[in-house]
């Protein structure tokens, strides 16, 4: 893969399946050089084994639902510059018809059980502030009075004044007769404002904060969400599921969770099953403080429904983390994700208990829906960014694929084999992890990369990352050291309050045993690198040990005193993964040990970084710069922490072309050659390569 391969990456989404199982429809996504931004529509999958086919022409539709009957499809539309809006169409196709114009858009939404309502979920701003006000743009705003530790997210910005509310609207027939809007003498009748021909969304919640996932209940009087309302939320990460009355507004929500004492929950996902009788809720357990989040796997939850203080834990988090996604109710049992080894299993858990694994394997589950005794799934593995398949007991691996949405990517990039090896650590520890190894005979140079996280990992779905390296001539290694997720709670707590020991102990021993295990790797010419606590891991590597060549650190983690009053989650991180003593804090920290580093090291960031704010990136440079360290910096406007996974499609390519040209300098390959080499043929610069043509 090289940089320009970037427009053959589709994406898909969560399916959505008919309630009669005879197709799915899915939104597939792409990045795109001419538009720079995410272009894509939605996709017909037939479950006869048909050919699917492009069901929409938007410029980016997203998030597909059919309607309980199976009448209609509604999703999600955004014009070029704009923000996504609910549409809805009849189900074998037609034009489709707008329901909303929310000016900050819509961001999530669920049927009613009768066909006829939708609940969604959309930010509601502050007045003056955001466009609310003609001529009043984001300098001219009054100032903000912050009195919250929760007032930024990455992303998204200031919060306080933009929470996410609940909203329902009735669904009009999109069959139906076309808004015509009235014009001369009849919009003068009109009182001289046409009407926009929108139903009327009505508002549900009035929370001072966000609100989450918000669903019907099972008899569509009453709508599920989760937020966090209780005293002292504002200093903990507690959150709650709670009910009110779809006929609303006026009414205070009413409490489901954390009702009966004991450990406090981060609750998410609510959905009642079917016939009303239970409710399901994935959580995280926090301890007595609320905030003891480090290597928290998530577990599944249900309660009666007439008696949501009686819940109990379906699934054990020592050993299944639920953090891959949400819910989808069945009747008598409901589907939900597992991490596993760098895998995502599609599990199905009933009230009892009981869990079947359905899909497992060398795979990523994304997303699942469930209709008349059927199931399809959307995942990505070794070779495809995104597909569909129905689940099937008689097929390999219990899945029978429909689509091929990567059939261009492997025709235009090729896709290097995935390996998975297991080597010790220093103290014998198990380390697991995967090499992705260039063409061609060696001695091959070795580019280490660390995950972000901590609590993350590397996995089985198509990497783009280490499709490009690798096809640069690099041998790429993946590990998940201690401290990540999908291996247990004990594995990912291992380094809390003790970052840089075990997790580095875990990295090196990974890197030596596949030089160990594959002659054909240069052990001389090596390079690491990392995003996020990636980006902490690799500095902290580089100032211990100096066999690297070059490093890259991106997005880093690199000062936990000052991350605590920069960062958007810096009131709690910090603290519970390198503890509250500063002396000991500092022997945690990149920065504090800048002084013993001595590797050439390229420092990545995005200007919008709330996560990892640019300051520790600044700050890091100038300090290796001080010390004649060979450094750079790259700045990325208008990103934040997401860069290299949603970022704009140029700036996701010229991060790309800026890491080979770093590793052309310091680890030059035939593929990939120094720049006094490459001459005018070199493609890694956006300059020399013409865009590819969608």
């Amino acid at each position: 893969m090289k940089p320009s391969d970037l427009p053959f990456l589709n994406s898909v989404s969560e399916p959505t399946l008919h309630p009669d199982a005879s197709r799915a429809v899915v939104s597939v996504q792409r990045p795109d050089f001419a538009a720079d931004a995410y272009v894509g529509q939605l996709w017909n999958i037939p479950l006869d084994g048909g050919t699917p086919s492009r069901l929409t022409r938007g410029f980016s539709d997203t998030a597909p639902q059919f309607s309980p009957d199976g009448s209609t499809l509604v999703f999600l539309r955004s014009h070029a510059g704009g923000r996504p809006q609910l549409f809805a169409m009849p189900a074998p196709g037609g034009e489709p018809v707008q329901l909303t114009d929310r000016l900050l858009g819509v961001s999530w939404f669920r049927f009613a059980p009768d066909s006829t309502r939708l609940v969604f979920s959309s930010r509601e701003p502050e007045q003056g502030r955001y466009g609310t006000v003609d001529g009043v743009g984001p300098g001219a705003e009054d100032p903000r009075l912050i009195t919250t530790l929760k007032y930024r997210m990455n992303g998204l910005g200031y919060s306080g004044d933009k929470h996410a509310q609940a909203f329902v609207l009735a669904l009009p027939d999109p069959g139906g007769e076309p808004f015509i809007r009235p014009v001369g003498r009849a919009a003068v009748d009109n009182g001289g404002a046409a009407a926009d021909g929108l139903p009327e969304a009505r508002q549900l919640t009035r929370c001072g904060t966000d609100v989450q996932n918000p669903v019907f209940s099972a008899d569509g009087t009453r709508v599920l969400f989760t937020a966090a309302l209780h005293e002292g939320a504002d200093a903990d990460l507690v959150t709650d599921v709670y009910e009110v009355s779809a006929d609303g507004p006026g009414e205070e929500p009413r409490r489901l969770t954390n009702l009966a004492g004991g450990p406090r929950l981060g609750a998410s996902y609510p959905v009642q099953s079917p016939d009303g009788a239970w409710l399901y809720y994935l959580a995280q357990d926090l301890s007595d403080t609320g905030r003891d989040f480090v290597a928290r796997n998530t577990a599944l939850y249900a309660a009666p429904a007439g008696n949501p203080a009686n819940a109990v834990r379906l699934t054990d988090p020592e050993t299944v983390d639920l953090a891959g996604g949400g819910i989808v109710p069945e009747h008598g049992a409901v589907l939900v994700f597992n991490l596993h080894r760098g895998a995502t299993q599609l599990l199905r858990v009933d009230a009892a208990g009981t869990i079947d694994t359905l899909v497992a394997g060398p795979r990523v589950v994304t997303g699942a829906a469930s209709a008349a005794g059927t199931v399809v799934v959307s995942f990505t593995d070794p070779g495809t960014a995104g597909d569909v398949a129905a689940v099937d007991s008689e097929a390999p691996d219990n899945i029978r694929v429909l689509s091929d949405f990567s059939a261009d990517f492997r025709a235009s990039a090729g896709v290097l084999e995935l390996r998975e090896e297991t080597h010790p650590s220093a103290d014998g520890y198990p380390v697991h992890g995967w090499v992705v190894l260039p063409e061609g005979e060696g001695p091959h140079p070795v580019l280490l990369n660390i995950h972000g996280g901590p609590f993350s990992q590397y996995g089985w779905g198509l990497f783009d990352e280490a499709q490009t390296y690798a096809a640069a001539g690099y041998a790429v290694l993946m590990c998940n050291p201690r401290g990540s997720s999908g291996y247990g709670q004990q594995h990912g707590r291992s380094i809390q309050a003790a970052m840089g020991t075990l997790d580095l102990q875990d990295v090196l021993g990974f890197l030596e045993g596949v030089l160990a295990a594959h002659p054909d790797l240069d052990a001389g010419r090596l390079g690491v690198m990392g995003g996020s606590y990636g980006g902490y891991l690799t500095a902290w590597t580089i100032a211990q040990d100096h066999r690297f060549t070059s490093a890259i650190v991106e997005r880093g983690f690199l000062d936990p005193l000052s991350f605590i009053g920069s960062s958007d989650i810096g009131w709690f991180f910090a603290e519970a993964y390198t503890g509250s003593d500063p002396q000991h804090i500092l022997t945690q920290s990149p920065f504090a040990q800048v002084d013993k580093v001595r590797t050439p090291a390229l420092v990545i960031h995005s200007e919008e970084d709330l996560r990892c704010p640019v300051e520790q990136a600044q700050r890091y440079y100038t300090a290796l710069k001080l010390r004649d360290v060979p450094t750079e910096l790259l700045l990325f406007p208008g990103e934040n922490h997401e860069l290299s996974r949603t970022g704009t499609p140029w700036h996701r390519r010229q991060r790309f072309e800026h890491i080979l040209r770093w590793w052309a300098k310091w680890l030059p390959t035939s593929q990939n050659p120094a720049a006094e080499e490459a001459g005018e043929a070199e493609d890694n610069t956006g300059a020399r390569v013409p865009a590819p043509q969608a």
